[in-house]
């Protein structure tokens, strides 16, 4: 899957993070969080792993997590990721 067009998914809200994709030579992922000391390589692991299922080899992604759980990482990222790839 390409990475298409600028996007965005989710809320700034507790609990929650928003995800910002837009397209890149290269894949970029930037991990802004309130708990990045503690679970930044856990955030990476799961982005990457959505990334990699759909196939996405370039990319900007850029998150701003305020301490999501990871079934709603992988929800936000799914829904981004069908909003890149639409026409």
């Amino acid at each position: 899957m390409e990475i298409t067009r600028k996007v965005q998914a989710g809320t700034l809200q507790s609990s929650d993070l928003m995800i910002f994709l837009e397209p890149a030579d290269a894949l970029v992922i930037e991990i802004e969080s309130t708990v990045k000391a503690q679970f930044e390589h856990l955030i990476r692991a799961r982005i990457e792993a959505v990334l990699e299922r759909h196939g996405v080899r370039a990319g900007r992604v850029r998150i701003t997590d305020r301490g999501a759980l990871d079934y709603a990482i992988e929800a936000r990222m799914e829904t981004a990721l069908k909003r890149a790839k639409e026409a």
